[in-house]
């Protein structure tokens, strides 16, 4: 049976994510001539665009661990890691980009030196379901 766990939000981290763009397109505005219309209406769609994406990912993302995966999706981007390739799971607050919604993740490392950070709402039940599938208490 698959287990989907869904990303921890910190919904001050997803404001500011989305305040950015906002806050470009407030500078861009400032301007009242022709030329500055049709940028408005550029850089308006552009935000619309760039809005939209993060949304998807907001909705989006997820970790599924199925009997010999772990399967990470974020919008359009997805990882799939065998659990026999886990070799550790750390907590860190690194802010790198990650499909992740909150600073509170997970750091996994993997076959030949690959990582990924993870947020799930449930670590400790993330946890344990990778244990039980890599029956390796150490991991």
């Amino acid at each position: 049976m698959d287990l989907v766990f869904r990303s921890k939000i910190d919904i001050w981290l997803v404001g500011l994510i989305v305040a950015i763009p906002v806050l470009v397109l407030e500078f861009l505005f400032e301007g009242t001539g022709p030329a500055e219309r049709t940028i408005d209406l550029i850089a308006t769609v552009f935000v619309v665009i760039v809005l939209a994406f993060i949304l998807w990912l907001y909705l989006t993302t997820r970790y599924t661990i199925t009997a010999d995966t772990l399967w990470v999706k974020s919008g359009p981007f997805s990882w799939v890691i065998l659990l026999e390739e886990i070799y550790t799971i750390e907590s860190t607050r690194n802010p790198a980009s990650s499909p992740a919604l909150s600073l509170d993740r997970l750091l996994i490392r993997y076959g030949g030196g690959s990582e990924i950070m993870v947020s799930p709402a449930d670590k400790a039940g993330f946890m344990a379901a990778i244990k039980k599938r890599t029956k390796r208490p150490d991991t």
